[in-house]
């Protein structure tokens, strides 16, 4: 059995741009405003939720591809649900993920969903194990049920 490439390190350098602003990005490549106030850019935990919603995005988009069952459109809505107290984490997260393209089967669609949080997603293994991070599809404009993919992947 092979092993897979060690990948290097992740690396951004994050520089202060005034105010509660931030740019950040990997050194010498494309930037991110990140701004505290979310005035000029998403904020902190807008980035959180969004790497989130972007990683499990890449993982549902490569799946369906490899099923050779391409999309012509997705997006994906992300509620991340706060703390009450300081800090402020998010507690848990709801996406939904509106898929459209020819010939896109709602089982596959939501088993490449559900593999993509519970198994494939790197900023999701990051996170708290225990918080919740459930999952809705839109399938062609058809709506389906919220789901728990850790129940999908144990079944």
């Amino acid at each position: 059995m092979t092993t897979p490439p060690i990948k290097p390190p992740s690396a951004i350098r994050l520089t202060w741009a005034g105010d509660r602003r931030f740019d950040s990005g990997r050194p010498g490549g494309p930037t991110i405003r990140i701004d505290g106030d979310a005035v000029t850019g998403p904020s902190p935990v807008d980035v959180l939720i969004s790497a989130l919603a972007s990683c499990t995005a890449v993982d549902v988009v490569d799946i369906l591809a490899k099923r050779r069952t391409p999309l012509s459109a997705l997006s994906v809505d992300a509620v991340g649900l706060r703390a009450d107290g300081i800090p402020r984490r998010v507690t848990a997260v709801t996406m939904t993920y509106h898929i459209t393209g020819d010939g896109i089967d709602r089982v596959h669609a939501e088993r490449a969903i559900s593999l993509a949080i519970a198994k494939y997603c790197s900023v999701r293994d990051s996170l708290d194990a225990a918080m919740p991070v459930h999952y809705r599809a839109v399938i062609n404009g058809d709506e389906g049920e919220l789901r728990d993919p850790r129940a999908s992947a144990e079944g």
